[in-house]
């Protein structure tokens, strides 16, 4: 028990929602068996991470645990969890059709263009503020 009242409260019930959807597409893409349906939507966090877990991306996982004793528990589920994760196959395509030399081109542009949009940004802002 964490002791958490009011929004406190509400926003650790919505974030422990969001982790229990976790697992349940974990466990959905872990299963084996193909065409199985894959909950993504059941959640804003899943949905985000849709792209990621069973998509055409690469994912790291990172496990916090600890060696407390305190934390044995917590540590036991956690490392389960990972097994888990860690069994996550993705078949991974190649997006960009680009040569090193045409992608270092239009990324040339892509800075080109955001300095100019921040510059714009800049002047807007100083025309607001007005003289000082």
């Amino acid at each position: 028990d964490t002791g958490a009242t009011g929004t406190r409260m509400a926003e650790g019930i919505n974030i422990n929602q969001g982790l229990l959807q976790l697992g349940n597409v974990v466990n959905a893409l872990t299963e084996g068996k193909s065409r199985q349906f894959v909950p993504y939507r059941n959640s804003k966090l899943t949905r985000l991470l849709s792209d990621s877990l069973g998509g055409n991306s690469e994912t790291l996982f990172i496990a916090c645990i600890s060696p407390a004793e305190s934390n044995h528990d917590q540590t036991i589920n956690t490392l389960r969890y990972a097994l888990r994760a860690r069994a996550i196959k993705n078949s991974l395509r190649l997006n960009n059709k680009m040569t090193a030399e045409e992608e270092v081109v239009y990324l040339r542009g892509v800075v080109k263009e955001q300095r100019k949009e921040i510059q714009e940004l800049k002047d807007k802002l100083a025309k607001r503020a007005g003289p000082q």
